[in-house]
């Protein structure tokens, strides 16, 4: 993916239990369509960051990255954009498989 698409998607944000979730949308980059073929409609994933209020995302450490694992696409903004709250939550509440927020809570981050 290119830089450019994913600049024009903002970032949006929630506050849960006491940390801040920063998801977008990341549409696919438009495919080529040869003449006499139907374009594939399109397609969104997602990426975000965990993070305590008013940290800088910029520092390292401080934040908890995160985005959609391989081929995993929504057919909207929203699609994706829920999805990744979810995923952000996860984080938060300790349930995620891979990812958490302990370095960020023992660090004083």
């Amino acid at each position: 993916m290119s830089d450019l698409p994913r600049a024009r998607e903002a970032w949006h944000q929630a506050d849960y239990e006491g940390f801040e979730i920063h998801v977008r949308a990341v549409p696919e980059e438009a495919p080529q369509v040869t003449p006499g073929t139907a374009a594939r409609p399109a397609r969104y994933t997602y990426e975000g960051y965990v993070c305590h209020p008013g940290a800088d995302p910029a520092l390292p450490g401080h934040t908890v990255p995160f985005h959609a694992d391989g081929e995993e696409w929504f057919a909207s903004t929203d699609d994706a954009l829920h999805e990744a709250l979810h995923v952000g939550r996860s984080i938060v509440e300790g349930s995620h498989p891979d990812l958490s927020v302990l370095g960020l809570v023992t660090s004083g981050v």
